[in-house]
């Protein structure tokens, strides 16, 4: 990466290019393609009719989708198998703790020094409040929760142009936006230019929910005061005592505002998928892994990298070997199988199955991301700025500061000190685990000055180069996802694939939990006839 970052187009930006392209209907598809657009329809009496006699199925992967659907299999009365490649249950529902080791693509390799009680959670790092599937296990499994602070009205919004480069404290931001919009709002009632659009009652209406939404004053103005600053906030905090009343700060004109192109990302927690409450595991996201790993058993083999998968009338074989004794070809035999690998991988598996299927798995790439994990020994940001959990965002290539939602008031921390995403992450992903650190480190800087005094240690995962997954999710175009999609979650033969690449929620647990479901359903009734 070079040092002079070069600007990055937000998913923003994106959309409205894409809009003003091709239509509402590429952004409606590329908002489902990022989990904006569907609600989960997942139901908590989820559950399978009894199994025929003896029927096996043999589980490809052992990330979400793959667990959830031998957890129903068994619950159901299957034999079943899981094949897993890496080491540990759960797929890109991960979390590092100190101690740990991974390897990527390459053979550059880290070990995690967070100290004890601290992690950082690479792949997914919150659950919505109407993720009903996720939410469901966690409660059937006993996976404890707590909330995951989405919004925090005292972090940062940061633009390289915007402001000198000063962070901008977000409510200050969103108060002088709303309040300026608002005001201009009011002028137009006032001058009497809606009249053909509304009653003389429902203006006046207007102007009252406008000097409430706006923290206009009697005259319908937004200016320094008492009222404007229980919105953005005083300078100096009022106090107690004989001190004097705090000075008013003179809020930012609609000009300054919109000059600085912040305005567009004070929108944190509009989106469906963001709106609070969200929520996280105790302890790290693996939680759900961990608990689902243990309710479907001893079943599970690690370490077993897939191969050849064949199928014919009578069942399907996996050709794997065996990581830990690697030189001997190995193979499991079921009569049904579901796989949930990753279409990035699959793609590379010689495989009996239908060309459409075929088809189907070529035809979707893989998001790139990166995520950089950072400790730090004093948590400055509770302690200088006053910020607890909640993310700030800047147009560096980081894109991303987010901070820890619990230990509040510990000694040490870990941010998340860059998700980078895009064109950002391909240019993370091309320095080294080291150099990515130092490079969130060096951009991170520019929004909190203590970086380098307080920097203790850090881990830096680029899923393009993660061996088990070569990607972060499952990027379908509008024309794949028209052309392809409904392939893709059909049996094929004794087959059928999960994931969340099978759903229309990539990117998120919730689209694994589904795809499991689905496939399990469509499993069963096949079995069953």
């Amino acid at each position: 990466m070079s040092r002079q970052t070069r600007p990055s187009t937000s998913r923003r930006a994106w959309l409205q290019q894409l809009g003003r392209a091709a239509g509402s209907g590429a952004v409606y598809a590329a908002l489902t393609q990022l989990g904006l657009a569907q609600a989960s329809p997942a139901r908590a009496d989820f559950g399978l009719g009894r199994a025929p006699k003896g029927a096996r199925v043999l589980v490809l992967g052992a990330g979400l989708a793959g667990l959830v659907s031998a957890y129903e299999l068994q619950r159901a009365g299957y034999q079943v198998q899981l094949l897993e490649y890496q080491a540990r249950p759960g797929g890109r529902c991960w979390t590092l703790r100190g101690g740990d080791r991974y390897t990527e693509l390459g053979g550059a390799s880290q070990h995690c020094e967070f100290a004890p009680g601290e992690y950082f959670n690479p792949g997914p790092w919150r659950i919505p409040y109407h993720h009903h599937g996720v939410l469901g296990y966690c409660k059937r499994l006993g996976v404890a929760l707590q909330p995951f602070i989405q919004v925090n009205h005292n972090a940062y919004v940061h633009g390289q142009q915007a402001f000198g480069g000063k962070p901008q404290r977000w409510r200050e931001l969103q108060a002088d936006f709303q309040g300026q919009v608002s005001e201009l709002l009011a002028k137009v009632v006032q001058q009497h230019q809606l009249d053909e659009t509304l009653s003389s009652e429902d203006q006046a209406r207007l102007l009252e929910a406008l000097r409430s939404h706006g923290a206009l004053d009697a005259q319908g103005r937004y200016r320094a005061g008492e009222i404007a600053a229980e919105r953005r906030g005083f300078g100096p905090q009022p106090g107690g005592g004989v001190s004097a009343a705090p000075p008013h700060d003179q809020p930012l004109g609609l000009h300054d505002v919109l000059a600085s192109g912040l305005a567009g990302r004070l929108d944190l927690g509009s989106g469906f998928e963001y709106q609070m409450p969200l929520f996280q595991p105790v302890g790290g996201m693996d939680a759900i892994a961990r608990a689902l790993a243990k309710a479907v058993g001893p079943r599970i083999r690690y370490r077993a990298r897939v191969t050849e998968i064949q199928q014919d009338e009578r069942g399907v074989t996996a050709q794997y070997q065996d990581l830990a004794r690697p030189g001997t070809p190995l193979s499991v035999s079921a009569d049904w199988c579901i796989c949930t690998l990753p279409l990035s991988v699959l793609s590379q598996v010689e495989m009996r199955i239908s060309p459409a299927l075929r088809a189907a798995i070529d035809a979707v790439s893989y998001f790139a991301a990166v995520k950089v994990g950072l400790q730090f020994g004093r948590r400055f940001w509770e302690e200088d700025e006053g910020i607890y959990g909640g993310i700030s965002s800047t147009d560096l290539a980081i894109r991303t500061i987010g901070y820890p939602s619990h230990h509040f008031h510990a000694r040490k921390g870990v941010l998340l000190g860059a998700y980078a995403f895009g064109a950002n992450a391909y240019e993370f992903s091309a320095l080294t685990p080291a150099e990515r650190v130092r490079e969130a480190l060096r951009l991170g800087a520019q929004i909190h000055p203590q970086y380098p005094a307080e920097f203790e240690h850090g881990m830096a995962v680029a899923w393009h180069r993660h061996p088990a997954t070569l990607g972060c999710f499952a990027w379908w175009t509008q024309a794949a996802r028209e052309r392809h999609y409904a392939q893709l979650l059909r049996m094929d033969g004794r087959l059928i694939l999960a994931g969340e690449h099978a759903s229309l929620l990539p990117a998120w647990q919730e689209g694994a939990v589904l795809s499991a479901q689905h496939a399990v359903t469509a499993l069963h009734a096949k079995a069953s006839a």
